[in-house]
């Protein structure tokens, strides 16, 4: 049985990020997509895309994502495609997350819908086609999913994920004092052990 495990990486990641779990999976390969669109209507083509050249190839895919890349994957309409994923510190609602990008830059609906695009001091671009894409295509996922949460995470509530997780069946994990970026030995260690336990009930 040839299985993979394909990792999408977050805002300022790459492919190359998928090596660090090829010692959990040693019985699969690993590859990293390295998108190269930023809009969800696009990314999620690129995604589906791709992971359907991999269907063919393989006979089972293990997703792992990052956040934003969890969201965009969650957008791509690969479901059937996918046997299990592992979601870290996913982006889950991204109209509460524009909103709330939104409210610190003091951006009212009317003005981005008049403007279209507005920057925003932080270096993100507020844009109007891409939040009425996100109310337009509210995520359905129903693959058996993993969510690991770092307390500190500054994008996204608990309250969300939790929700997040209770309505899509997901199984989430807290690490405290966890951030957004899992990216100390300590955070890793703690995202290693994460889907070692994960891997040992699936």
């Amino acid at each position: 049985m040839k299985e993979l495990v394909l990792y999408i990486h977050g805002k300022g990641g790459c492919a190359g990020e998928s090596e660090h779990y090829k010692p959990l999976f040693p019985e699969c390969e690993i590859a990293g997509l390295d998108y190269q669109t930023f809009m969800p209507w696009e990314t999620g083509k690129e995604i589906r895309e791709e992971v359907m050249k991999l269907n063919a190839k393989y006979d089972s895919i293990t997703l792992i994502a990052n956040s934003i890349g969890a969201y965009f994957s969650m957008n791509a309409g690969i479901d059937a495609m996918i046997r299990c994923a592992y979601f870290i510190s996913p982006i889950v609602d991204m109209e509460q997350l524009i909103l709330n990008m939104m409210s610190r830059a003091n951006v009212s609906e009317a003005e981005l819908e008049e403007k279209g695009v507005i920057p925003t001091s932080s270096g993100e671009d507020l844009s109007w086609d891409y939040l009425c894409y996100v109310r337009e295509h509210p995520v359905c996922w129903t693959v058996p999913t993993r969510i690991l949460y770092g307390s500190r995470d500054n994008l996204t509530s608990y309250e969300t994920k939790n929700a997040f997780a209770k309505a899509h069946g997901a199984e989430l994990s807290v690490m405290e004092d966890g951030e957004h970026w899992f990216h100390t030995d300590e955070q890793m260690q703690f995202l290693d052990n994460w889907i070692m336990k994960g891997r040992s009930i699936r």
